[in-house]
């Protein structure tokens, strides 16, 4: 337990050491004629980001679920590339895609944050799944569960990890793909970073940077502080 608070504690530490140097690299004066503009840019951000995650969660752990069945067994990978096209075509080339067929603003942006998320939930919870011992789903079957037992109260709960895991690796390419989404005329932390570009604007440039990337790790934290206190409280069994 003193272990764990010291690793919390220099984290800490090192959280404020890299945002006192975020601060002093941007300038105050800077943060502070943007501020308005960056507390709206990033809602807007975060908007994206969650509505996109939310509806790839929906769709990626059930079809992650359905193709893990044994029934699916010799066509999982095949079906698995329909999920893939997020990530083989590169994230303009699906905002374009996207662009074309919902139109301008948050819809494309939606459309495309969502396939390009949606492959890492699918593929983690499919292998997270796979990888449970026969002999735990065995011994689920021997005491009289049926299938959907075994998954909810055995399945599942082992694969967690793996899941969190394809979960938190989706949230890092969804946030950091969303300043694209400036391109198709949606707002996001993007619309401080393209301008910047243009106007060769390196405070502005920086802060909406910086910004984003904070926004990546703060979610991830979340994400992984989540998966713990679950693991913690037994509702999952920790490995």
């Amino acid at each position: 337990m003193a272990q764990r608070y010291g690793k919390g504690l220099l984290a800490t530490l090192a959280v404020a050491v890299l945002l006192a140097l975020l601060i002093h690299w941007i300038g105050p004066p800077v943060i502070r004629h943007y501020r308005a503009d960056l507390l709206f840019y990033l809602q807007a951000h975060l908007f994206l980001v969650l509505v996109s995650m939310l509806a790839a969660l929906l769709v990626g752990l059930p079809a992650g679920i359905l193709l893990s069945r044994p029934r699916m067994a010799g066509r999982a990978e095949r079906f698995m590339q329909a999920f893939n096209v997020g990530n083989t075509v590169p994230p303009l080339a699906v905002l374009a895609i996207a662009l074309g067929i919902v139109g301008i603003g948050n819809g494309p942006a939606l459309l495309a944050l969502f396939l390009t998320s949606l492959l890492p939930i699918v593929r983690n919870t499919y292998e997270g799944l796979k990888n449970v011992p026969a002999a735990l789903k065995e011994a689920a079957t021997g005491i009289g569960m049926t299938p959907a037992q075994t998954l909810l109260r055995v399945e599942l709960p082992n694969a967690v990890p793996i899941i969190v895991g394809g979960v938190r690796v989706a949230l890092a390419i969804n946030v950091g793909t969303a300043p694209l989404a400036f391109l198709i005329g949606a707002n996001s932390l993007g619309s401080l970073i393209f301008p910047a570009i243009a106007l060769d604007n390196q405070p502005q440039l920086l802060l909406g940077a910086s910004c984003t990337a904070l926004l990546a790790l703060s979610l991830d934290a979340l994400v992984l502080l989540f998966s713990r206190c679950w693991l913690e409280r037994g509702l999952a069994p920790a490995r």
